[in-house]
């Protein structure tokens, strides 16, 4: 039996590497900026835990606790605003991350918030 093959093109190689260097191009991209809000997130998540548990805590122990985690996500930790009305406690703070990447040079202003009632 004689088999032969016609010769390939090369445009599904070519289509195959286009698509692995746009995914690539990504992914790298989305683990610097993504890291960014991951950091965001897991900051807001420990002020709202400090919220919740502001019945308990004062606003110097809420302070310390929040600085030294912010320090350790970040850094170097913002300041925290905490004010207790007669039924909620509102923790916010605002800080800036910058992202240095070839075509992205951005900062990214964040603003974390927790509220909760006393």
């Amino acid at each position: 039996m004689v088999s032969f093959r016609l010769p390939r093109r090369g445009a599904s190689m070519l289509g195959c590497l286009v698509s692995t260097a746009l995914f690539l191009a990504a992914a790298y991209y989305g683990i610097h900026v993504g890291g960014i809000y991951w950091r965001y997130y897991q900051l807001l998540d420990d002020m709202r835990q400090q919220a919740i548990f502001a019945r308990q805590n004062t606003d110097d122990v809420i302070q310390g606790r929040l600085t030294a985690q912010a320090d350790s996500l970040l850094g170097n930790a913002p300041r925290f605003r905490i004010q207790r009305t007669n039924s909620r406690v509102i923790i916010d703070t605002e800080y800036s991350e910058s992202v240095d990447l070839p075509l992205l040079k951005k900062t990214f202003t964040l603003r974390p918030r927790a509220e909760e009632p006393l």
